[in-house]
């Protein structure tokens, strides 16, 4: 076996409106094509990847914490990106990363998870 690439990460919810709104806003993503599913929830698209689904719960996602610190996404469109956050008042840190061809620009979803979008440090 080889593993590829990531698929999806899934995130669960209290707030599935108000994340569905923050990853079409502010990340440019959809919302999209789901299986009929017996809970409430969302895909969110990256072109034709549903590449984060949302997954709505009643109060805070109980149970155990997954340790998960983050997930990252790469883009392209980096001054776009940063006005968009600019024009929002959305908090985020840019971190160049030693020794390769990469900037990543640190944000939080709507929920408080910590996502990093990494683009080419030569669109930078």
């Amino acid at each position: 076996m080889q593993l590829n690439r990531l698929d999806h990460v899934n995130v669960k919810t209290a707030n599935l409106e108000r994340m569905i709104k923050w990853y079409e806003d502010v990340l440019g993503m959809t919302s999209g094509d789901r299986p009929p599913f017996p809970f409430p929830g969302a895909w969110m698209y990256a072109g034709e990847q549903a590449v984060v689904h949302l997954v709505g719960v009643d109060g805070e996602p109980a149970g155990h914490d997954p340790k998960i610190e983050h997930f990252a996404l790469s883009a392209s469109g980096y001054a776009s990106f940063l006005k968009n956050l600019d024009d929002r008042n959305i908090d985020y840190k840019v971190v160049e990363v030693p020794g390769i061809d990469v900037t990543q620009v640190n944000v939080f979803d709507a929920d408080g998870n910590h996502i990093h979008i990494d683009f080419q440090s030569s669109e930078t």
